[in-house]
C-alpha cells in the first residue's frame, strides 16, 4: 500500500494552502492507550501543529487529540508532545533539509495503516501572500470551467 493510503482520520488542509509540500515521508506515532482511542473516534485535530526535530528524533508539537470520553484519572493531556518514528536515514535526511532557510516539516494528514496509527508528514516550503492568492484564482477558475461544462451537459 502506499504512503498516504489507508483509513482517513484527519487531514491538515491548511497545510496546503500555507506551504510548498516538496517531499512526504510515512511516520509511525507513539501514542498512549487513551489516545488511540480518542484518534479511533476521530477526534483529532492537525491544524496548527509542526513537527521538529530534537536530538536527533522527531517530535510532532501542538497536534490536538481529545480526551478519551470514557477515560478516567488514566487520560491524556491533549496537546503534549508524540514521538514520531522513521528510520535513521530519513531522519538525517530531513535534519539536512529542514536546515535551509523557509523549510519547516508539517503533518499532512493522519490515517490508519494496517491497524497502526501513521501520520503522513511533509517537508514545506512557506508560501508568501502572492503565492497564496494565486492558489486561490487558480482554484477558483477551475471551478467556474467545471461548472460551466455541467451547465453545457444538462442543455
Amino acid at each position: 500500500m502506499p504512503k498516504g493510503e489507508g483509513k482517513l482520520i484527519a487531514q491538515n488542509k491548511k497545510a496546503s494552502h500555507d506551504f510548498f509540500i516538496e517531499d512526504t515521508y510515512e511516520a509511525g506515532i507513539v501514542l498512549q492507550g487513551t489516545e488511540i482511542k480518542s484518534i479511533r473516534a476521530g477526534r483529532i485535530n492537525l491544524k496548527d501543529s509542526f513537527a521538529r526535530i530534537h536530538q536527533g528524533e522527531l517530535y510532532l508539537h501542538n497536534a490536538h487529540i481529545s480526551p478519551y470520553e470514557q477515560g478516567n484519572r488514566y487520560n491524556h493531556d491533549p496537546l503534549r508532545t508524540r514521538k514520531l518514528l522513521l528510520h535513521r536515514k530519513e531522519i538525517n535526511k530531513l535534519i539536512g533539509e529542514s536546515k535551509e532557510q523557509g523549510y519547516s516539516i508539517v503533518p499532512l494528514k493522519m490515517y490508519f495503516k494496517n491497524g497502526y496509527a501513521k501520520v503522513l508528514i511533509g517537508l514545506g516550503k512557506g508560501k508568501k501572500k502572492y503565492d497564496k492568492r494565486e492558489d486561490l484564482k487558480q482554484k477558483e477558475a477551475k471551478r467556474d470551467i467545471e461548472r460551466a461544462f455541467r451547465e453545457r451537459q444538462k442543455l
